[in-house]
């Protein structure tokens, strides 16, 4: 989970940033179709959906002892 949201983080800000100077990701081009609206509400949700994901699989690593069965 810690993966996964890392790069979701790294798509969603990277996509933020690219943004600025004109580019985008290949993979993520669909993402204003919409609209620049849309397209800047799924780029934050991406870096959003990530960052939880992320925290989520640090909490998790973090406290191997609750996860066993007594």
């Amino acid at each position: 989970m810690k993966q996964l949201g890392t790069w979701l983080m790294i798509f969603g800000l990277g996509s933020i940033a690219l943004n600025f100077l004109g580019l985008e990701f290949t993979l993520l081009m669909w993402i204003d179709n919409w609209g620049p609206t849309v397209g800047w509400g799924i780029r934050a949700g991406l870096a959003a959906v990530g960052a939880v994901l992320f925290f989520l699989g640090m909490r998790q690593t973090q406290s191997p002892a609750q996860n066993k069965p007594a």
